[in-house]
């Protein structure tokens, strides 16, 4: 009697979790919701914050990876400076990361999004986020955001997440000094890892690829021995080893201090769907433990 009661109690317990976390009824992902506190794989950081109480860290807007205007929107003012595990000597450049604070009065528990826009020089802990202001102090409750910030170190959790800009393609901005024998270009607004790990670039007609070099931050040049024959095919690699090809998006007039926008994108579903199984493997790992306490494998 006792072990069918432990059997139904079990059955019971799988079906929650399925129901609750099964990939076929859960929900489409939101980076913001609070069902995501339920993943086990948050880790330890310290966090502390820059610049104007309400903006977006550094004066210019901009930060040690190169992106501008990080004020507005996609990135909204939620970035953060990371310490060299995060910054990743620049190949951490665009990554996304929930944060979450629960140790202060004023923390609201809630995870919130932020993004690696710039470098930690001066670590207080193996893992520093220094946060906008806006991203410090949205992670307080609500008309509590001054207090929160007043605290000025906190500890937080943190984890890895899918970047997702919803209606953007990867967009490629020639920066400023590009000429014809060398160009230089700004990798932004990739779904999915969010980062870049390499660039290649193909000429026109050449049928072959050509790798870029890391110059600092988000941003990829070529010195090139010649005249380069535009328009340039880029092909880039995120972390996770998945490569995207923008046909042709620098085109043939292309000038310096120009944004081009490709027509591709990862897919951060595929990432999301990572993320998911991560999940069910733990949730697998629980059931077997609990099935292993019950002493139904006696």
């Amino acid at each position: 009697m006792a072990s069918s009661f432990r059997v139904l109690a079990l059955g019971a317990l799988v079906f929650s979790l399925l129901v609750t976390y099964g990939s076929c009824a859960r929900p489409a992902v939101n980076f913001t919701a609070s069902d995501f506190t339920a993943d086990p794989n948050w880790e330890a950081a310290r966090a502390t914050w820059y610049g104007a109480p309400t903006g977006a860290g550094p004066d210019d807007d901009g930060g040690a990876c190169g992106f501008k205007n990080v004020n507005l929107p996609p990135f909204s003012a939620m970035t953060s400076c990371g310490n060299e595990p995060l910054f990743k000597d620049g190949k951490g450049c665009g990554s996304c990361y929930q944060i979450r604070c629960q140790n202060h009065a004023a923390c609201s528990g809630n995870p919130e999004t932020v993004i690696i826009t710039d470098m930690n020089y001066y670590p207080v802990a193996k893992y520093h986020f220094d946060l906008s202001g806006t991203a410090f102090g949205a992670m307080a409750k609500p008309g509590r955001s001054d207090e929160l910030r007043h605290a000025g170190i906190i500890d937080i959790q943190f984890k890895r997440v899918p970047c997702y800009y919803p209606g953007q393609k990867v967009t490629f901005h020639v920066e400023e000094g590009s000429n014809p024998v060398y160009l230089a270009v700004l990798v932004e607004f990739e779904d999915g890892d969010g980062d870049v790990v390499q660039v290649d670039l193909m000429e026109a007609n050449s049928g072959s690829w050509t790798p870029m070099r890391e110059s600092w931050g988000s941003i990829w040049r070529l010195d090139s021995g010649h005249r380069l024959t535009a328009p340039f095919s880029l092909r880039i690699t995120n972390e996770s080893g998945k490569t995207l090809v923008a046909n042709q998006v620098i085109p043939a007039n292309w000038v310096p201090n120009t944004y081009y926008r490709s027509l591709v994108q990862y897919n951060w579903l595929s990432a999301a769907a990572h993320h998911n199984n991560s999940v069910s493997l733990w949730l697998i790992s629980l059931v077997l433990v609990l099935y292993c306490c019950m002493g139904l494998s006696h």
